[in-house]
């Protein structure tokens, strides 16, 4: 058997190639153990070593920035969900979670898409939910606008319009909205990297305490205007009016569906369906229908 120092991978063929690169993958996705490092039965014979440290060394150098990067990033993107779990609670879901899902996409700003459906507990997974929309609002493309003249040219029954990508529709269980603001900006500025979290074994952060979260049931759109993030909550009809428009429904099929949920009579209905386009179109949140480019999972 080789040593471990001349150890060497032959790459002989693009299969060899799809071979290392899927141990490779497996060794350093694996979850560390409680002291953060490379479990020791981890075979390390296809990485060389050198004069300071060996095959398994040098792969746990590896496997431990891979594991601190990731729980970086979602330490940063999940600040409310850090604040409702606590900072160890919270580490140890996001553990749990990349290991069933490991980073798959070029950028990682997707990492922590499949989050709010991984977490069983109603509470979090609301607040989970609004902060992965709010990485998508500030993200997604702003298309150009329709206005209100651009809808009264076109017949109802055959008009169909989409939300632009940084408006997005949240039905919840909880006040996540209330919780998230009341916890303030500054309590978000104030920042650690999850790495030393970890490592350090930090208690949770006594600076961000962690306010009530009610329960409620909230119809909330966290969306883009001139480059800030905003929440705003509407009543049932409304938002049951613009998830249909998002679901692909024509104009006058939403305002029906809308129209159901509404206990005004036809001619009050009419007159707050035209408020509601007249705000929505003012904001910008109407658009010809496009192909969605990136899912949202929420």
């Amino acid at each position: 058997m080789r040593s471990a120092r001349s150890s060497s991978y032959p790459l002989a063929s693009l299969d060899d190639l799809r071979q290392l690169q899927t141990r490779m993958a497996a060794a350093l996705m694996q979850p560390l153990n409680r002291q953060d490092r490379l479990k020791r039965q981890t075979k390390a014979d296809f990485i060389k070593s050198n004069d300071r440290l060996s095959s398994f060394q040098r792969l746990e150098i590896y496997a431990r920035q891979y594991w601190f990067r990731l729980l970086d990033c979602l330490y940063d993107d999940y600040p409310a969900l850090r604040t409702y779990l606590g900072a160890s609670k919270f580490i140890r879901l996001c553990e749990s979670y990349l290991a069933k899902h490991p980073s798959s996409s070029w950028t990682l700003r997707n990492l922590g898409s499949g989050l709010p459906a991984f977490i069983k507990e109603s509470g979090a997974r609301d607040i989970a939910k609004v902060e992965w929309a709010q990485t998508l609002a500030f993200d997604e493309l702003g298309l150009p606008p329709l206005c209100m003249e651009d809808l009264m040219q076109v017949d109802p029954m055959h008009l169909r319009l989409s939300l632009q990508p940084c408006v997005l529709l949240l039905e919840l269980d909880h006040a996540a909205d209330r919780f998230i603001t009341s916890i303030g900006k500054s309590m978000f500025d104030t920042r650690a990297g999850a790495s030393q979290a970890k490592l350090s074994q930090r208690v949770d952060d006594p600076i961000l305490r962690r306010p009530p979260l009610k329960k409620e049931n909230v119809h909330l759109v966290v969306h883009r205007h001139q480059n800030q993030l905003y929440f705003k909550r509407l009543d049932r009809g409304a938002w049951s009016l613009l998830a249909s428009l998002r679901d692909g429904s024509t104009l006058q099929d939403a305002v029906q569906t809308a129209f159901e949920t509404s206990k005004s009579s036809a001619s009050e209905f009419a007159q707050q369906v035209q408020l509601w386009f007249a705000e929505y179109t003012q904001l910008g949140w109407f658009t010809l229908p496009q192909p969605q480019t990136y899912p949202h999972p929420l």
